[in-house]
């Protein structure tokens, strides 16, 4: 009857146990009720959908797919919640008691010297077996054990978002590189296409000097052109190896050449983008969650300080059987038991104790303010990528008409050097022109493109389904 009062004592006591880390609520945050660069707040947004598919290219689909199984930054995001799980569970099995069980068997032999009544050169030789467990057991009456254990979730929460954030930029990152890759694609079209008039004029200014009617400054300087496009040409073939270098490693593998898909100015893009609530950010983007997991997890390690300053109450016990035999050794005058509780209270450490606390408060307002700087920086980037996705767009409009344009001048300047009425250096600065146009065109497409992925990205939507929770997969590990 003892017993059990005691054990009920216990567990009343634990239950009514406190937690002396401060009480978390999320620290308020004035979002704008709709972005500057909205015309309207919508009711979904588009970062809820995997983005990705609006290219409607099924080479980058599959490029993305790979990279999400293959990439080792992802497999190593993967492996840090491992870690952070297992912390956890190391944390959280200090909250209950520790059982140990062990045994022994040998033999002892004294000699003479050291029993009494011993006849002298004789030794006395003993066995001896041994079976008990123990038990220990920290109560956790000022929450210490319980404090720590939320900050290593907090922590494997942290981490999980980690791995969010990962697949966000992996994915953007695939996208960004994949779409350089075609506009290179593109200015090498352009380039050899544009080659082949250079190499056709440069015809045409050789029969027409040889002929007597143009000077040879006309011929060398058709010829300097034609070289300069070489130039060019050997310049992107090299940045184009270079990209699909970038794009192999992304994906997990060996450089190698990339299979392509759509052009790059064949890509939809949505004239509005459905950008949703900038107060959606707090739910959404893996870094500003990361930060308010670490908050949180400072939050708690206040408590666990706190709780060094107050008594640690424990429990000890043994339970077993000794003897010198091994019939009969299951047998009540064998056994022995012992159950004892403990107080230790911290009396002088100068100030140790009192400065630990300090140490956690100090981390907490850090993470604070890490949490309050990551939001406005989510904010601003979501901005920029608005701003910056709208007025690329204008840009590439007009860069299209300015192409336009310029082709028109290039007709123009050859039918009047054709005609004898105007000299090659007219042609030669209007070829000039066009292909610096059409250069920065595919520029501007580039621009346009990014930004389209750098929206997503800032809205921190997009990803995969998640797996589940960590918590809901872990299991209490021994």
């Amino acid at each position: 009857m003892a017993r059990r009062s005691s054990v009920a004592f216990v567990a009343v006591a634990l239950l009514a146990g406190c937690s002396l880390a401060p009480k978390y609520s999320r620290p308020p945050i004035e979002s704008p009720a709709a972005w500057r660069d909205s015309v309207a707040v919508p009711d979904t947004t588009i970062a809820n959908t995997p983005w990705w598919e609006l290219f409607e290219d099924e080479q980058l689909h599959e490029l993305i797919q790979i990279a999400l199984a293959e990439n080792q930054d992802l497999e190593i995001a993967v492996e840090r919640i491992e870690e952070a799980r297992a912390r956890y569970g190391f944390a959280r099995a200090d909250l209950y008691p520790g059982v140990d069980v062990g045994a022994t068997a040998g033999q002892i032999r004294s000699s003479a010297g050291s029993i009494v009544h011993l006849p002298e050169g004789e030794a006395l030789e003993t066995p001896i077996y041994s079976l008990d467990a123990k038990l220990s057991w920290e109560l956790d009456f000022f929450g210490r054990a319980r404090n720590a254990s939320a900050a290593e979730k907090a922590l494997m929460l942290a981490a999980d978002e980690g791995r969010r954030a990962v697949v966000i930029s992996l994915v953007s990152d695939v996208a960004r590189t994949y779409t350089e890759l075609r506009v290179l694609d593109r200015r090498l079209e352009i380039a050899r296409r544009t080659l082949e008039s250079r190499r056709e004029y440069m015809e045409l200014a050789r029969v027409r000097f040889e002929g007597g009617v143009t000077p040879e400054g006309d011929l060398r300087q058709a010829e300097s052109e034609y070289f300069r496009i070489v130039i060019a040409i050997s310049e992107i073939e090299k940045q184009l190896a270079q990209k699909e270098n970038e794009i192999s490693v992304l994906l997990g593998r060996m450089p190698a050449s990339i299979a392509r898909g759509r052009t790059v100015e064949s890509m939809p893009t949505p004239p509005v983008i459905p950008a949703g609530l900038p107060s959606q950010l707090l739910d959404r983007r893996p870094d500003i969650r990361t930060a308010e997991q670490v908050l949180i997890s400072k939050n708690a390690r206040i408590g666990e300080a706190k709780a060094l300053l107050f008594p640690r109450f424990s429990l000890t016990g043994a339970y077993g059987f000794a003897s010198t035999e091994l019939e009969d050794f299951f047998v009540v005058p064998n056994q022995s038991w012992n159950l004892l509780g403990s107080v230790l209270q911290p009396l002088f450490h100068a100030g140790k104790n009192r400065r630990r606390v300090e140490v956690t408060e100090s981390q907490q307002r850090q993470a604070l303010y890490e949490y309050e700087r990551t939001v406005v920086r989510a904010m601003r980037e979501v901005e920029d990528a608005l701003v910056s996705y709208r007025k690329s767009g204008e840009q590439r409009i007009a860069q299209a008409d300015r192409v336009t344009a310029q082709r028109k001048v290039l007709d123009l300047s050859e039918s009047r050097y054709k005609g004898g009425v105007a000299p090659y250096l007219e042609v030669l600065d209007a070829q000039r022109s066009l292909f610096e146009a059409e250069i920065d065109e595919t520029e501007t497409i580039r621009n346009h493109v990014g930004s389209l992925i750098q929206i997503y990205k800032a809205l921190g939507g997009g990803w995969p389904q998640a797996a589940p929770p960590p918590e809901q997969q872990s299991g209490e590990q021994k």
